[in-house]
């Protein structure tokens, strides 16, 4: 815990009782009820069905019930020994209903597209009210008076965007909020005279755990890649999320962070690509769960600079961090889905050094406040959304973000793969083993011919050319022939019409639309060779 005296400018700057809400005395057996309240909701959450399939799922719901049922008897114990009041102060503040309601509108529109994320419902209401009863708990050891408001709902919904832990270790989910709280009660330091949070909650503890799992090797136990990969399924992903970030950028001035995060990112991205031809992160600019990050993870103003400068500073930081994290990552052949999560709480530490910076008089004639003086603090706020808005807008008509980036689609690898261009076919190779896995026998039959290549692998050559076979793809059995034989196998034909609804796809969800005349618009539409002319003569 970071340990600062108050001074009497603090105190008179924190915020009294009476100025944040009404107070609610509660006696030790009411503060006691109130603990059983929320245990009896872990209880009774454990019995619905969503959980009762799996029994590792149902104990990890009562071993939270049992903490809050023993911390709570513990409490009401010393409340009676030494006679405290426990106050339950109410207090709302917009900063965490309006982060509340873009999370949650975000977890209602992916889960439509993702049906796990409705699955999940009961287990992140769960989280919910563990988060509640935790907090409240620690609260009441720590002092008299508890404020009660929105503030554990961001915190649970920040989290279940990034990392959701398997049924059978559950349990570790609820330990994750729960770090989480106690990195928000526990360390905490001065800032500007006001008593806060160092760390970001929710990323504190995304972090942490992320570290964790790396250091183990045990990324399986999560759902993280899932989670970053089904959040591209959502037709116009990226507008939804910039939409329901404005509210929250208007009123508390992050816009700044969100655009120079996005901005240097997606400028790394072009500048990538003019020099090696490839995206850096294959299918985007700027991954889905990474433009989210930028919206709705390290945009709390609690445990960002103050200054304009700093903020911008600290999203060009968080941008950079970002794509020297992937690229580390990939080198060490980890999941790739940790970038956006591990650099928060070091940017949250460094924030004063950032406003130290920017007042600097080297960075002082940078500083856009300076451009903006004559204006009140809500019409800069309003200058910035509008200039991320037409940032936003050029990035959109470009490609550069969106559902049509060119990295989705297979045409572009294979052309960048016979171009012999970084990395190119093994990503292609990595995309094809995917939809032959999916049921494409084409893409078995490619995926044979590119690992049967001089210098390849045979075996796995000769299995993929197996299953294209099973599939049906009559090249794929001739090619396997040919490989048991010692030949180059390299024939080759077009997708069959029950191919195309794989490997049109791209990193979007399932295609609805089978007719094949749709299919083929598509894959004109895609760069498919010969696939335009094919559709001029079905017309």
């Amino acid at each position: 815990m970071v340990a600062i005296r108050a001074t009497k400018r603090d105190v008179m700057a924190r915020p009294t009782l009476a100025d944040e809400g009404e107070g609610v005395a509660l006696s030790p057996a009411g503060s006691y009820g109130l603990s059983l309240i929320f245990a009896l909701g872990l209880f009774a959450c454990g019995s619905l069905a969503p959980v009762r399939h799996n029994p590792g799922l149902v104990w990890s719901f009562y071993a939270a019930a049992s903490v809050l049922l023993a911390w709570g008897l513990v409490l009401f114990a010393r409340a009676i020994r030494g006679g405290r009041t426990l106050t339950l102060v109410l207090a709302s503040r917009k900063q965490h209903y309006l982060q509340a309601c873009a999370q949650g509108s975000f977890l209602l529109y992916w889960g439509w597209y993702w049906p796990q994320v409705y699955d999940s419902a009961v287990l992140i209401a769960a989280q919910v009210i563990f988060a509640y009863g935790f907090d409240i708990l620690l609260g009441w050891s720590r002092r008299e008076h508890y404020r009660l408001g929105f503030g554990p709902v961001p915190v649970v919904f920040s989290i279940n965007l990034f990392l959701w832990f398997v049924d059978d270790l559950f349990y570790l989910q609820f330990l994750l909020v729960g770090v989480a709280f106690a990195a928000k009660e526990l360390i905490q330091w001065d800032k500007e005279g006001r008593r806060t949070h160092v760390f970001n909650p929710a990323a504190f503890a995304l972090a942490v755990f992320s570290l964790a799992l790396i250091l183990t090797e045990t990324s399986h136990v999560t759902w993280g890649q899932d989670i970053a990969i089904s959040q591209f399924y959502p037709p116009h992903v990226y507008l939804m999320v910039f939409v329901i970030g404005l509210p929250g950028q208007l009123f508390f001035g992050v816009a700044s962070m969100t655009m120079s995060a996005v901005g240097v990112t997606y400028l790394f991205g072009l500048l990538y690509f003019t020099a090696t031809g490839v995206y850096y992160f294959y299918d985007s600019y700027i991954p889905i769960a990474v433009f989210l990050g930028m919206h709705l993870l390290f945009t709390d103003p609690s445990t960002s600079p103050r200054t304009e400068l700093g903020r911008i500073l600290f999203g060009i930081l968080y941008g950079l961090g970002t794509v020297t994290l992937y690229g580390l990552l990939g080198r060490a052949d980890t999941p790739t889905f940790y970038d956006k999560l591990l650099v928060v709480p070091f940017l949250n530490l460094a924030i004063t050094w950032i406003d130290h910076a920017a007042r600097s008089r080297r960075l002082r004639l940078l500083d856009p406040a300076a451009l903006g003086r004559a204006l009140a603090p809500r019409q800069r706020r309003a200058a910035y959304v509008s200039v991320w808005a037409i940032l936003f807008a050029v990035m959109s008509t470009t490609q550069g973000v969106g559902d049509y980036h060119p990295g989705q689609w297979l045409p572009f690898w294979q052309r960048a793969c016979a171009d012999e261009r970084p990395h190119s076919c093994e990503y292609l190779a990595a995309r094809q083993s995917s939809h032959c896995a999916a049921g494409s026998g084409w893409s078995c039959n490619e995926l044979g011919v590119l690992l049967g290549t001089p210098g390849g692998d045979r075996i796995e050559a000769a299995a993929a050319f197996e299953q294209g076979c099973a599939l049906e793809f009559t090249q794929a059995c001739g090619n396997l022939l040919r490989v048991l034989d010692g030949e180059t196998a390299s024939e080759r034909a077009p997708p069959m019409p029950s191919d195309w609804p794989i490997v049109l796809r791209g990193s979007k969800g399932t295609i609805l639309d089978h007719e094949l005349s749709a299919l083929y618009s598509r894959a004109c539409d895609h760069g498919w060779p010969g696939t335009c002319d094919h559709l001029d003569r079905r017309q």
